[in-house]
């Protein structure tokens, strides 16, 4: 399936957050990108803003445009607060999971990870990124020399990245548990996700 490739720093840019993780030169550049640099732009429109938003959480998570449209249709059918449901369904994803756990550096390369059978939950192999895992379910790594070796070189690279309180984790034998569902609290989400639902209801 396909997948976005573009200049990464260029988009992070535009919407003004570091959507694919944290980049210096984002920061020494802090301002849209073009050729008048710095300068202040016109006011964006309340379209225009929901589509940043929308942008923003779409990036961040590595989805197609068709893939978190369906997320939201999912999101819109659950009860409870549709925005609270969309973040909430975008965490619980296995690939998320994976590198939230440090299984993987990078979104894209937990989705790798997932995509070639490195993963277990409760006890079976699963091999579909977009999985939802659910209270109690236990994700684990497949007792292979490839998939331990693999990693446990992520792990040595994500101390510094904390493991969610909503699971938990045994490092040593590369296993976690998804104790409850996370809260807003526990995503921080970098967008307001009322607007994404704005922009979905026009």
């Amino acid at each position: 399936m396909a997948r976005y490739k573009g200049p990464r720093v260029r988009i992070s840019r535009r919407l003004g957050v570091p959507v694919f993780g944290p980049s210096k030169y984002l920061e020494r550049r802090a301002y849209p990108p073009g050729v008048h640099g710095p300068k202040s732009r016109r006011k964006l429109s309340d379209y225009a803003v929901g589509l940043a938003e929308k942008q923003k959480l779409r990036f961040q998570y590595g989805l197609l445009e068709r893939q978190f449209r369906r997320v939201y249709e999912m999101a819109l059918k659950k009860r409870g607060v549709t925005g609270e449901t969309l973040l909430q369904l975008l965490e619980t994803r296995l690939d998320n999971v994976v590198y939230r756990l440090g299984f993987a550096s990078t979104r894209p390369f937990a989705r790798q990870v997932v995509s070639h059978g490195h993963v277990k939950v409760n006890g079976r192999k699963v091999s579909t990124p977009s999985y939802q895992v659910k209270v109690g379910d236990v994700i684990e790594v497949r007792n292979s020399p490839v998939s331990q070796q693999l990693v446990t070189k992520s792990l040595e690279s994500a101390q510094v990245r904390p493991v969610p309180e909503w699971i938990t984790f045994q490092r040593d034998a590369m296993r976690a548990q998804v104790a409850r569902m996370p809260t807003r609290d526990d995503i921080q989400p970098i967008v307001e996700p009322q607007l994404i639902v704005e922009f979905y209801s026009r």
